[in-house]
Protein backbone atom coordinates (compact mmCIF):
# COMPACT_ATOMS: atom_id res chain seq x y z
CA UNK A 1 0.00 0.00 0.00
CA UNK A 2 1.14 3.61 -0.43
CA UNK A 3 2.93 5.59 2.26
CA UNK A 4 0.77 7.47 4.75
CA UNK A 5 0.25 11.07 3.69
CA UNK A 6 1.17 10.46 0.02
CA UNK A 7 -0.88 12.27 -2.62
CA UNK A 8 -3.93 10.33 -3.78
CA UNK A 9 -3.73 8.62 -7.18
CA UNK A 10 -5.91 10.34 -9.79
CA UNK A 11 -6.47 9.46 -13.42
CA UNK A 12 -7.21 13.10 -14.23
CA UNK A 13 -6.33 16.54 -12.85
CA UNK A 14 -3.51 17.90 -15.02
CA UNK A 15 -5.40 21.06 -15.91
CA UNK A 16 -6.77 21.64 -12.40
CA UNK A 17 -4.98 23.96 -9.95
CA UNK A 18 -6.68 22.43 -6.90
CA UNK A 19 -8.24 19.17 -5.87
CA UNK A 20 -11.96 18.40 -5.93
CA UNK A 21 -14.27 19.65 -3.20
CA UNK A 22 -15.06 17.04 -0.57
CA UNK A 23 -18.72 16.99 -1.64
CA UNK A 24 -17.72 16.27 -5.26
CA UNK A 25 -15.25 13.59 -4.21
CA UNK A 26 -17.85 11.85 -2.07
CA UNK A 27 -20.42 12.01 -4.87
CA UNK A 28 -17.99 10.74 -7.49
CA UNK A 29 -16.59 7.76 -5.62
CA UNK A 30 -17.77 4.38 -6.90
CA UNK A 31 -15.03 2.04 -5.68
CA UNK A 32 -17.29 0.77 -2.88
CA UNK A 33 -19.35 -1.10 -5.48
CA UNK A 34 -17.22 -1.32 -8.64
CA UNK A 35 -14.31 -3.01 -6.84
CA UNK A 36 -15.80 -6.35 -7.84
CA UNK A 37 -14.72 -5.51 -11.39
CA UNK A 38 -11.05 -5.69 -10.35
CA UNK A 39 -10.33 -9.21 -11.75
CA UNK A 40 -11.86 -8.23 -15.08
CA UNK A 41 -10.04 -4.89 -15.23
CA UNK A 42 -6.75 -6.70 -14.58
CA UNK A 43 -7.59 -9.24 -17.29
CA UNK A 44 -8.15 -6.41 -19.76
CA UNK A 45 -4.97 -4.67 -18.56
CA UNK A 46 -2.90 -7.76 -19.38
CA UNK A 47 -4.36 -7.81 -22.90
CA UNK A 48 -3.66 -4.08 -23.24
CA UNK A 49 -0.08 -4.61 -22.09
CA UNK A 50 0.48 -7.14 -24.85
CA UNK A 51 -1.10 -4.74 -27.36
CA UNK A 52 1.25 -1.94 -26.28
CA UNK A 53 4.21 -4.27 -26.74
CA UNK A 54 2.95 -5.30 -30.18
CA UNK A 55 2.67 -1.62 -31.12
CA UNK A 56 6.29 -1.02 -30.10
CA UNK A 57 5.33 1.14 -27.12
CA UNK A 58 6.82 -1.24 -24.53
CA UNK A 59 10.09 -3.10 -24.67
CA UNK A 60 10.10 -6.82 -24.02
CA UNK A 61 11.55 -6.23 -20.56
CA UNK A 62 8.90 -3.59 -19.82
CA UNK A 63 6.15 -5.91 -21.03
CA UNK A 64 7.34 -8.74 -18.82
CA UNK A 65 7.69 -6.44 -15.82
CA UNK A 66 4.20 -5.04 -16.44
CA UNK A 67 2.62 -8.47 -16.77
CA UNK A 68 4.44 -9.70 -13.67
CA UNK A 69 3.21 -6.72 -11.66
CA UNK A 70 -0.35 -7.18 -12.91
CA UNK A 71 -0.28 -10.85 -11.96
CA UNK A 72 1.08 -9.98 -8.51
CA UNK A 73 -1.59 -7.30 -8.10
CA UNK A 74 -4.25 -9.82 -9.16
CA UNK A 75 -3.10 -12.25 -6.46
CA UNK A 76 -3.03 -9.47 -3.89
CA UNK A 77 -6.59 -8.43 -4.77
CA UNK A 78 -7.84 -12.00 -4.51
CA UNK A 79 -6.20 -12.74 -1.15
CA UNK A 80 -7.14 -9.34 0.28
CA UNK A 81 -3.62 -7.98 0.80
CA UNK A 82 -4.40 -5.16 -1.63
CA UNK A 83 -7.63 -3.29 -1.07
CA UNK A 84 -9.04 0.04 -2.22
CA UNK A 85 -8.80 2.97 0.16
CA UNK A 86 -11.14 5.85 0.89
CA UNK A 87 -9.01 8.02 -1.40
CA UNK A 88 -9.52 5.79 -4.46
CA UNK A 89 -12.20 7.16 -6.75
CA UNK A 90 -12.98 3.90 -8.53
CA UNK A 91 -11.62 0.46 -9.31
CA UNK A 92 -9.40 1.84 -12.08
CA UNK A 93 -7.82 4.42 -9.77
CA UNK A 94 -7.18 1.82 -7.07
CA UNK A 95 -5.55 -0.61 -9.48
CA UNK A 96 -3.34 2.06 -11.03
CA UNK A 97 -2.20 2.96 -7.54
CA UNK A 98 -1.35 -0.67 -6.92
CA UNK A 99 0.55 -0.87 -10.21
CA UNK A 100 2.52 2.32 -9.50
CA UNK A 101 3.46 0.95 -6.08
CA UNK A 102 4.94 -2.10 -7.81
CA UNK A 103 6.51 -0.53 -10.90
CA UNK A 104 6.99 3.17 -10.25
CA UNK A 105 6.82 5.33 -13.36
CA UNK A 106 6.70 2.32 -15.68
CA UNK A 107 3.21 1.65 -14.35
CA UNK A 108 2.04 4.92 -15.89
CA UNK A 109 2.69 3.60 -19.41
CA UNK A 110 -0.29 1.26 -19.20
CA UNK A 111 -2.72 4.15 -19.53
CA UNK A 112 -1.63 4.92 -23.11
CA UNK A 113 -4.31 4.30 -25.70
CA UNK A 114 -7.22 3.62 -23.38
CA UNK A 115 -9.70 5.49 -21.22
CA UNK A 116 -11.83 4.68 -18.24
CA UNK A 117 -14.70 4.95 -20.72
CA UNK A 118 -13.71 1.89 -22.75
CA UNK A 119 -12.23 0.17 -19.68
CA UNK A 120 -15.44 0.15 -17.67
CA UNK A 121 -17.57 -0.84 -20.65
CA UNK A 122 -15.23 -3.78 -21.23
CA UNK A 123 -15.03 -4.75 -17.56
CA UNK A 124 -18.80 -4.78 -17.14
CA UNK A 125 -19.29 -6.98 -20.20
CA UNK A 126 -16.63 -9.41 -18.96
CA UNK A 127 -18.21 -9.50 -15.50
CA UNK A 128 -21.70 -10.12 -16.86
CA UNK A 129 -20.67 -12.76 -19.39
CA UNK A 130 -19.01 -14.63 -16.53
CA UNK A 131 -21.96 -14.28 -14.14
CA UNK A 132 -24.58 -15.08 -16.75
CA UNK A 133 -22.99 -18.50 -17.05
CA UNK A 134 -23.30 -18.93 -13.29
CA UNK A 135 -26.97 -17.94 -13.47
CA UNK A 136 -27.67 -20.36 -16.34
CA UNK A 137 -26.02 -23.11 -14.30
CA UNK A 138 -28.35 -22.35 -11.37
CA UNK A 139 -31.33 -22.26 -13.76
CA UNK A 140 -30.34 -25.71 -15.01
CA UNK A 141 -30.34 -26.93 -11.39
CA UNK A 142 -33.85 -25.57 -10.88
CA UNK A 143 -35.03 -27.13 -14.14
CA UNK A 144 -33.55 -30.45 -13.01
CA UNK A 145 -35.30 -30.23 -9.62
CA UNK A 146 -38.67 -29.61 -11.28
CA UNK A 147 -38.04 -32.42 -13.77
CA UNK A 148 -37.21 -34.79 -10.93
CA UNK A 149 -40.50 -34.10 -9.15
CA UNK A 150 -42.40 -34.44 -12.43
CA UNK A 151 -40.75 -37.77 -13.16
CA UNK A 152 -41.44 -39.12 -9.67
CA UNK A 153 -45.12 -38.15 -9.92
CA UNK A 154 -45.72 -38.73 -13.61
CA UNK A 155 -49.11 -40.42 -13.10
CA UNK A 156 -50.56 -38.11 -10.42
CA UNK A 157 -53.69 -36.22 -11.53
CA UNK A 158 -54.48 -32.74 -10.24
CA UNK A 159 -57.14 -30.11 -10.80
CA UNK A 160 -55.88 -27.66 -13.41
CA UNK A 161 -57.05 -24.14 -12.65
CA UNK A 162 -58.02 -20.89 -14.27
CA UNK A 163 -58.88 -17.88 -12.13
CA UNK A 164 -57.69 -20.10 -9.23
CA UNK A 165 -60.87 -22.16 -9.75
CA UNK A 166 -60.92 -25.86 -10.66
CA UNK A 167 -61.15 -26.07 -14.44
CA UNK A 168 -59.98 -29.35 -16.00
CA UNK A 169 -57.97 -32.36 -14.80
CA UNK A 170 -54.26 -32.33 -15.65
CA UNK A 171 -51.26 -34.38 -14.68
CA UNK A 172 -49.42 -32.64 -11.86
CA UNK A 173 -46.24 -33.32 -13.84
CA UNK A 174 -47.72 -31.29 -16.69
CA UNK A 175 -48.07 -28.30 -14.38
CA UNK A 176 -44.50 -28.66 -13.09
CA UNK A 177 -43.22 -28.87 -16.67
CA UNK A 178 -45.02 -25.62 -17.50
CA UNK A 179 -42.62 -23.95 -15.05
CA UNK A 180 -39.66 -25.77 -16.62
CA UNK A 181 -40.59 -24.35 -20.02
CA UNK A 182 -40.52 -20.82 -18.58
CA UNK A 183 -37.12 -21.29 -16.94
CA UNK A 184 -35.78 -22.95 -20.12
CA UNK A 185 -36.78 -19.83 -22.07
CA UNK A 186 -34.95 -17.76 -19.46
CA UNK A 187 -31.79 -19.81 -19.94
CA UNK A 188 -32.09 -19.60 -23.73
CA UNK A 189 -32.69 -15.86 -23.46
CA UNK A 190 -29.43 -15.43 -21.53
CA UNK A 191 -27.56 -17.60 -24.04
CA UNK A 192 -28.92 -15.40 -26.81
CA UNK A 193 -27.99 -12.28 -24.78
CA UNK A 194 -24.41 -13.51 -24.65
CA UNK A 195 -24.13 -13.34 -28.45
CA UNK A 196 -24.84 -9.60 -28.37
CA UNK A 197 -22.73 -8.99 -25.27
CA UNK A 198 -19.66 -10.65 -26.83
CA UNK A 199 -18.50 -7.39 -28.47
CA UNK A 200 -15.36 -5.74 -27.10
CA UNK A 201 -15.30 -1.97 -26.48
CA UNK A 202 -11.58 -2.00 -25.62
CA UNK A 203 -9.63 0.20 -28.02
CA UNK A 204 -12.45 2.73 -28.39
CA UNK A 205 -10.61 5.06 -26.00
CA UNK A 206 -12.61 7.96 -24.65
CA UNK A 207 -14.92 7.98 -27.68
CA UNK A 208 -13.00 8.31 -30.98
CA UNK A 209 -10.71 5.28 -30.96
CA UNK A 210 -6.93 5.49 -30.58
CA UNK A 211 -4.17 6.85 -32.82
CA UNK A 212 -1.78 4.26 -31.38
CA UNK A 213 -1.07 1.31 -33.71
CA UNK A 214 -2.80 -1.62 -32.05
CA UNK A 215 -5.75 -3.65 -33.28
CA UNK A 216 -8.96 -3.72 -31.18
CA UNK A 217 -9.83 -7.01 -32.88
CA UNK A 218 -6.76 -8.66 -31.37
CA UNK A 219 -7.76 -7.31 -27.94
CA UNK A 220 -11.25 -8.76 -28.45
CA UNK A 221 -9.83 -12.19 -29.28
CA UNK A 222 -7.56 -12.21 -26.23
CA UNK A 223 -10.52 -11.42 -23.95
CA UNK A 224 -12.82 -14.08 -25.40
CA UNK A 225 -15.08 -11.69 -27.33
CA UNK A 226 -16.28 -12.62 -30.82
CA UNK A 227 -15.65 -9.17 -32.33
CA UNK A 228 -14.53 -5.62 -31.61
CA UNK A 229 -17.03 -2.79 -31.61
CA UNK A 230 -17.69 -1.36 -35.07
CA UNK A 231 -18.21 2.20 -33.80
CA UNK A 232 -16.09 3.68 -31.01
CA UNK A 233 -18.78 6.17 -29.94
CA UNK A 234 -21.35 3.41 -29.61
CA UNK A 235 -18.80 1.23 -27.82
CA UNK A 236 -18.37 3.57 -24.84
CA UNK A 237 -22.00 4.71 -24.60
CA UNK A 238 -23.87 1.45 -25.22
CA UNK A 239 -25.47 -0.09 -22.16
CA UNK A 240 -28.04 -2.14 -24.03
CA UNK A 241 -26.29 -5.26 -22.77
CA UNK A 242 -26.79 -4.15 -19.16
CA UNK A 243 -30.44 -3.18 -19.67
CA UNK A 244 -31.16 -6.40 -21.56
CA UNK A 245 -29.55 -8.43 -18.78
CA UNK A 246 -31.69 -6.61 -16.20
CA UNK A 247 -34.78 -7.39 -18.26
CA UNK A 248 -33.85 -11.07 -18.47
CA UNK A 249 -33.19 -11.06 -14.72
CA UNK A 250 -36.53 -9.36 -14.01
CA UNK A 251 -38.38 -11.93 -16.12
CA UNK A 252 -36.62 -14.75 -14.26
CA UNK A 253 -37.78 -13.00 -11.09
CA UNK A 254 -41.36 -12.97 -12.37
CA UNK A 255 -41.16 -16.70 -13.16
CA UNK A 256 -39.69 -17.42 -9.73
CA UNK A 257 -42.44 -15.34 -8.15
CA UNK A 258 -45.14 -17.29 -10.01
CA UNK A 259 -43.63 -20.60 -8.90
CA UNK A 260 -43.23 -19.24 -5.39
CA UNK A 261 -46.89 -18.26 -5.26
CA UNK A 262 -47.94 -21.77 -6.27
CA UNK A 263 -45.68 -23.28 -3.60
CA UNK A 264 -47.31 -21.01 -1.01
CA UNK A 265 -50.76 -22.16 -2.14
CA UNK A 266 -49.88 -25.85 -2.45
CA UNK A 267 -48.38 -25.93 1.05
CA UNK A 268 -51.34 -24.14 2.70
CA UNK A 269 -53.87 -25.96 4.89
CA UNK A 270 -56.55 -25.18 2.32
CA UNK A 271 -54.69 -26.97 -0.49
CA UNK A 272 -52.53 -29.42 1.44
CA UNK A 273 -50.90 -30.70 -1.73
CA UNK A 274 -47.27 -30.61 -0.60
CA UNK A 275 -45.17 -30.50 2.54
CA UNK A 276 -42.01 -28.40 2.40
CA UNK A 277 -38.91 -30.05 3.81
CA UNK A 278 -37.81 -28.68 7.18
CA UNK A 279 -34.54 -27.49 5.64
CA UNK A 280 -36.42 -25.04 3.42
CA UNK A 281 -39.07 -23.74 5.84
CA UNK A 282 -39.04 -21.57 8.95
CA UNK A 283 -41.14 -21.32 12.08
CA UNK A 284 -42.89 -18.60 14.02
CA UNK A 285 -41.46 -16.77 17.03
CA UNK A 286 -44.84 -16.96 18.77
CA UNK A 287 -46.84 -19.79 17.17
CA UNK A 288 -45.10 -23.13 17.68
CA UNK A 289 -47.22 -25.00 15.15
CA UNK A 290 -46.23 -22.82 12.18
CA UNK A 291 -44.18 -23.99 9.21
CA UNK A 292 -43.73 -21.08 6.85
CA UNK A 293 -42.80 -21.21 3.14
CA UNK A 294 -40.22 -18.44 3.48
CA UNK A 295 -38.07 -19.46 0.49
CA UNK A 296 -41.09 -19.24 -1.81
CA UNK A 297 -42.18 -15.94 -0.30
CA UNK A 298 -38.71 -14.42 -0.57
CA UNK A 299 -38.50 -15.55 -4.19
CA UNK A 300 -41.84 -13.85 -4.77
CA UNK A 301 -40.63 -10.70 -3.03
CA UNK A 302 -37.33 -10.48 -4.93
CA UNK A 303 -39.23 -10.01 -8.20
CA UNK A 304 -40.08 -6.45 -7.16
CA UNK A 305 -36.40 -5.73 -6.53
CA UNK A 306 -35.41 -7.07 -9.96
CA UNK A 307 -38.16 -5.16 -11.76
CA UNK A 308 -37.15 -2.01 -9.88
CA UNK A 309 -33.52 -2.37 -10.97
CA UNK A 310 -34.57 -2.66 -14.61
CA UNK A 311 -36.86 0.35 -14.37
CA UNK A 312 -34.18 2.44 -12.68
CA UNK A 313 -31.53 1.59 -15.27
CA UNK A 314 -33.81 2.30 -18.23
CA UNK A 315 -34.71 5.65 -16.69
CA UNK A 316 -31.02 6.48 -16.22
CA UNK A 317 -30.26 5.68 -19.86
CA UNK A 318 -33.21 7.65 -21.22
CA UNK A 319 -32.16 10.81 -23.03
CA UNK A 320 -28.38 10.58 -22.54
CA UNK A 321 -26.48 12.31 -25.37
CA UNK A 322 -23.53 10.51 -26.96
CA UNK A 323 -21.10 9.44 -25.77
CA UNK A 324 -20.00 8.81 -22.19
CA UNK A 325 -21.78 10.67 -19.40
CA UNK A 326 -21.17 10.27 -15.67
CA UNK A 327 -24.78 9.15 -15.33
CA UNK A 328 -23.47 5.79 -16.49
CA UNK A 329 -21.84 5.31 -13.10
CA UNK A 330 -25.39 4.28 -12.10
CA UNK A 331 -25.38 1.30 -14.46
CA UNK A 332 -23.43 -1.07 -12.24
CA UNK A 333 -25.41 -1.33 -9.00
CA UNK A 334 -28.66 -2.62 -10.57
CA UNK A 335 -26.66 -5.10 -12.64
CA UNK A 336 -24.65 -6.31 -9.66
CA UNK A 337 -27.76 -6.52 -7.49
CA UNK A 338 -29.66 -8.50 -10.13
CA UNK A 339 -26.82 -11.03 -10.48
CA UNK A 340 -26.43 -11.33 -6.70
CA UNK A 341 -30.17 -11.75 -6.19
CA UNK A 342 -30.56 -14.53 -8.76
CA UNK A 343 -27.49 -16.39 -7.51
CA UNK A 344 -28.99 -16.24 -4.02
CA UNK A 345 -32.59 -17.20 -4.87
CA UNK A 346 -32.16 -19.85 -7.56
CA UNK A 347 -30.25 -22.41 -5.44
CA UNK A 348 -32.73 -21.98 -2.58
CA UNK A 349 -35.69 -22.56 -4.87
CA UNK A 350 -34.00 -25.57 -6.48
CA UNK A 351 -33.47 -27.08 -3.03
CA UNK A 352 -37.06 -26.42 -1.99
CA UNK A 353 -38.45 -27.98 -5.17
CA UNK A 354 -36.17 -31.02 -5.05
CA UNK A 355 -37.15 -31.88 -1.46
CA UNK A 356 -40.86 -31.16 -1.11
CA UNK A 357 -43.18 -34.14 -0.51
CA UNK A 358 -46.35 -34.48 -2.55
CA UNK A 359 -49.54 -35.70 -0.89
CA UNK A 360 -50.57 -37.75 -3.91
CA UNK A 361 -53.88 -39.10 -2.57
CA UNK A 362 -55.16 -35.68 -1.60
CA UNK A 363 -54.21 -34.02 -4.87
CA UNK A 364 -55.59 -36.88 -6.98
CA UNK A 365 -58.86 -36.90 -5.03
CA UNK A 366 -59.36 -33.23 -5.87
CA UNK A 367 -58.72 -33.68 -9.60
CA UNK A 368 -62.44 -34.06 -10.41
CA UNK A 369 -63.78 -31.81 -7.67
CA UNK A 370 -65.55 -28.72 -8.96
CA UNK A 371 -67.04 -30.38 -12.04
CA UNK A 372 -63.68 -30.39 -13.85
CA UNK A 373 -64.99 -33.02 -16.30
CA UNK A 374 -67.71 -30.73 -17.63
CA UNK A 375 -65.69 -29.63 -20.66
CA UNK A 376 -64.94 -33.24 -21.59
CA UNK A 377 -68.67 -34.01 -21.47
CA UNK A 378 -69.48 -31.02 -23.69
CA UNK A 379 -66.81 -32.01 -26.21
CA UNK A 380 -68.12 -35.60 -26.22
CA UNK A 381 -71.56 -34.29 -27.16
CA UNK A 382 -69.94 -32.25 -29.95
CA UNK A 383 -68.36 -35.44 -31.32
CA UNK A 384 -71.91 -36.90 -31.45
CA UNK A 385 -73.09 -33.97 -33.60
CA UNK A 386 -74.48 -31.60 -30.96
CA UNK A 387 -73.51 -27.96 -31.70
CA UNK A 388 -71.09 -26.71 -29.07
CA UNK A 389 -73.35 -23.83 -28.09
CA UNK A 390 -76.12 -26.33 -27.29
CA UNK A 391 -73.70 -28.76 -25.64
CA UNK A 392 -72.41 -25.94 -23.42
CA UNK A 393 -75.99 -25.14 -22.33
CA UNK A 394 -76.83 -28.78 -21.64
CA UNK A 395 -73.77 -29.38 -19.46
CA UNK A 396 -74.32 -26.06 -17.72
CA UNK A 397 -77.84 -27.17 -16.73
CA UNK A 398 -76.42 -30.50 -15.55
CA UNK A 399 -73.88 -28.72 -13.31
CA UNK A 400 -76.63 -26.60 -11.75
CA UNK A 401 -78.71 -29.75 -11.15
CA UNK A 402 -75.70 -31.39 -9.46
CA UNK A 403 -75.15 -28.36 -7.24
CA UNK A 404 -78.79 -28.33 -6.18
CA UNK A 405 -78.71 -32.05 -5.37
CA UNK A 406 -75.16 -32.00 -3.94
CA UNK A 407 -73.77 -34.70 -6.22
CA UNK A 408 -70.93 -34.93 -8.73
CA UNK A 409 -71.37 -35.52 -12.46
CA UNK A 410 -70.71 -39.25 -12.35
CA UNK A 411 -73.24 -39.72 -9.54
CA UNK A 412 -76.24 -38.63 -11.60
CA UNK A 413 -78.52 -41.55 -12.50
CA UNK A 414 -79.31 -42.50 -16.10
CA UNK A 415 -82.92 -41.40 -15.62
CA UNK A 416 -81.93 -37.99 -14.28
CA UNK A 417 -79.42 -37.52 -17.11
CA UNK A 418 -82.18 -38.13 -19.64
CA UNK A 419 -84.57 -35.79 -17.82
CA UNK A 420 -82.00 -32.98 -18.01
CA UNK A 421 -81.48 -33.56 -21.75
CA UNK A 422 -82.22 -36.36 -24.22
CA UNK A 423 -78.61 -35.94 -25.44
CA UNK A 424 -77.31 -37.18 -22.06
CA UNK A 425 -77.59 -40.89 -22.78
CA UNK A 426 -75.83 -43.46 -20.54
CA UNK A 427 -72.81 -43.72 -22.88
CA UNK A 428 -71.62 -40.26 -21.74
CA UNK A 429 -70.28 -41.90 -18.58
CA UNK A 430 -67.19 -43.05 -20.47
CA UNK A 431 -65.83 -39.50 -20.38
CA UNK A 432 -66.77 -38.85 -16.77
CA UNK A 433 -63.48 -40.19 -15.41
CA UNK A 434 -60.24 -38.35 -14.73
CA UNK A 435 -58.23 -41.02 -16.51
CA UNK A 436 -60.38 -40.67 -19.62
CA UNK A 437 -60.14 -36.89 -19.57
CA UNK A 438 -56.34 -37.02 -19.31
CA UNK A 439 -55.98 -39.61 -22.07
CA UNK A 440 -58.19 -37.56 -24.40
CA UNK A 441 -55.82 -34.57 -24.31
CA UNK A 442 -53.33 -36.32 -26.56
CA UNK A 443 -52.61 -33.64 -29.13
CA UNK A 444 -49.39 -31.58 -29.16
CA UNK A 445 -48.93 -29.77 -25.85
CA UNK A 446 -51.73 -31.69 -24.12
CA UNK A 447 -51.72 -33.28 -20.68
CA UNK A 448 -52.08 -36.90 -21.85
CA UNK A 449 -49.49 -39.19 -20.26
CA UNK A 450 -47.62 -39.87 -23.50
CA UNK A 451 -47.37 -36.15 -24.28
CA UNK A 452 -46.06 -35.41 -20.78
CA UNK A 453 -43.49 -38.20 -21.12
CA UNK A 454 -42.28 -36.62 -24.36
CA UNK A 455 -41.98 -33.24 -22.64
CA UNK A 456 -39.92 -34.80 -19.86
CA UNK A 457 -37.45 -36.27 -22.33
CA UNK A 458 -37.11 -33.08 -24.37
CA UNK A 459 -36.79 -30.79 -21.36
CA UNK A 460 -34.21 -32.99 -19.65
CA UNK A 461 -32.06 -32.78 -22.79
CA UNK A 462 -32.51 -29.00 -22.81
CA UNK A 463 -31.52 -28.69 -19.13
CA UNK A 464 -28.39 -30.71 -19.90
CA UNK A 465 -27.60 -28.30 -22.74
CA UNK A 466 -27.95 -25.35 -20.39
CA UNK A 467 -25.65 -26.92 -17.83
CA UNK A 468 -23.06 -27.71 -20.52
CA UNK A 469 -23.17 -24.17 -21.96
CA UNK A 470 -22.68 -22.68 -18.50
CA UNK A 471 -19.29 -24.39 -18.20
CA UNK A 472 -18.19 -23.73 -21.80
Amino acid sequence: MGEAGSAPTRLWGGRFESGPAEALARLSVSVQFDWRLAPYDLLASRAHTRALYGAGLLTEAERDAMLGALNDLDRACRDGTFRPTAADEDVHTALERGLLERLGTLGGKLRAGRSRNDQVATDLRLYLRDHVRMIVSRLAELETALLGQAERHADVAAPGMTHLQHAQPVLFAHQLLAHVHAFARDADRLRDWDKRAAISPLGAGALAGSSLPFDPRELATQLGFTAAAANSMDAVSDRDFAAEFCFAAALIGVHLSRLGEEIVLWSSQEFGWIEIDDAYATGSSIMPQKKNPDVAELARGKAGRLIGGLTGLLTTLKGLPLTYNRDLQEDKEPVFDAADTLLLVLPAMAGLIATFRLHTERISASASVGFTLATDLAEYLVQRGVPFREAHEIVGHLVVWCQVHDVDLHEVSDADLERISPSLTPDVRQVLTVEGALAARKEQGGTAPQRVAEQLTALRALADQHAAWATS
